[in-house]
């Protein structure tokens, strides 16, 4: 099996993705504009061949790397790079190279834009917040403000994270949205909807089947901790309430997801919302057809006590899961930020949870915005304790 892997190196945990495929038996060729002797060691030995472009974003390179590997291997059984912001041009290199292991190009507006996930949650059944396109013009979004009421979210139809969102509280400031925004005619407009937000993580067969299971429980507002550089802090759950596990199948099955990793996120309510569900019941958010961000993979095998990397690779090369689970536990994150100053040291944090921390590293600057600079990661028992652990390393001075 021949597996073109594009972006190999980014996030920099993804050479566990090669290294599990090598274990299965699989040829990876990895394709990145990254000079080879940058790459890390463990991606070097995962890797058959490495193909260099002058950039990722140059189609024209990016094809002829995979059809170099093509003449030299034979048929190009799989092209992914788990990575949302290559989801297109994977899409585009598979119908091209005519690979059915995964989404084709007309299919790739379904799980980018924002406007067109509606009509697939529609289409499924499944709740979600109304919405409205800011390209119908001022008049037509002030006409769903006064339907929905405010406040209102404006937010990129192609886009990831909070990133360019608006938190919008009344007809004036929807006045200075379209007056100061110079893209509004690409940006979607939805009612605003409070609550937990819950992501439904699963690697799905080439049957549209999942092979394994997860729920992470993120802060309410990933918008404001980027805008307010708040502290940041979520958990993957020891458990899945089978009320997502649920709408979480529906979804997959709706918008015909396989041989995929999957980040499915949605609100957990805090309030009844008519129309869409009482407090605790689930509404969809949007999808994301990749694993969830940052280290959230590594957090899944912690708290499941088993190998996401193993799964999503034995489903590639077997077409089930091979990998055991164990004990289930709760994994959490805290992050901090260099601008603040902490009650309890660095040096203090590691002492007190030396038996259960799992990781503990600076934050890529990419990642910083979100997710602060410094990072601890723990394996927990119970959710009193994930409270403690939070409350603990992001306790301020006085």
């Amino acid at each position: 099996m021949n597996f073109v892997f594009i972006s190999p190196h980014f996030p920099h945990t993804y050479w566990q993705f090669c290294q599990r495929l090598k274990q299965n038996g699989v040829r990876v060729l990895g394709i990145a504009d990254t000079h080879y002797d940058l790459l890390q060691s463990e991606l070097k030995e995962a890797l058959t061949e490495y193909y260099r472009v002058g950039s990722l974003e140059n189609y024209d390179e990016v094809y002829r790397g995979v059809a170099y590997f093509a003449s030299r291997y034979g048929r190009i059984d799989w092209i992914e790079s788990n990575n949302e912001y290559w989801l297109a041009q994977d899409a585009r290199l598979r119908t091209d190279f005519n690979v059915r292991t995964g989404i084709q190009s007309d299919h790739i507006r379904s799980i980018k834009e924002k406007s067109e996930m509606k009509k697939y949650y529609q289409a499924g059944g499944i709740p979600t917040a109304r919405q409205t396109l800011a390209s119908w013009g001022l008049d037509a979004v002030r006409a769903f403000a006064v339907e929905v009421g405010y406040p209102i979210i404006a937010k990129p139809d192609v886009g990831v994270g909070a990133s360019g969102t608006y938190k919008i509280s009344s007809d004036t400031e929807l006045e200075d949205f379209f007056s100061r925004e110079p893209h509004a005619e690409g940006y979607v407009v939805e009612e605003f909807i409070t609550g937990e937000i819950c992501s439904y993580d699963a690697v799905i067969d080439l049957q549209g089947e999942p092979l394994f299971e997860s729920m992470t429980v993120w802060p309410p507002s990933i918008m404001d901790i980027v805008n307010l550089r708040l502290d940041l802090s979520y958990y993957v759950d020891k458990t899945l309430p089978e009320p997502l596990r649920q709408l979480g199948r529906r979804t997959v099955k709706a918008f015909g997801v396989t041989g995929r990793f999957v980040h499915l996120e949605f609100f957990r309510l805090d309030i009844e919302r008519p129309g869409l569900g009482h407090v605790g019941d689930f509404v969809a958010l949007e999808v994301n057809m990749r694993p969830a961000g940052g280290y959230t993979p590594d957090m899944i095998n912690y708290a499941h006590s088993t190998d996401v990397y193993k799964i999503w690779a034995d489903m590639v090369a077997f077409g089930e899961n091979r990998t055991p689970e164990g004990k289930p536990y709760y994994c959490a994150f805290a992050s901090r930020r260099d601008i603040y100053r902490y009650r309890h040291s660095h040096n203090e944090v590691r002492a007190r949870y030396s038996g259960e921390m799992m990781m503990c590293e600076r934050m890529p600057e990419l990642f910083s915005a979100a997710m602060g600079q410094q990072m601890y990661t723990v394996r927990l028992s119970t959710m009193d304790e994930v409270k403690e652990f939070i409350n603990f390393v992001h306790e301020k001075q006085q």
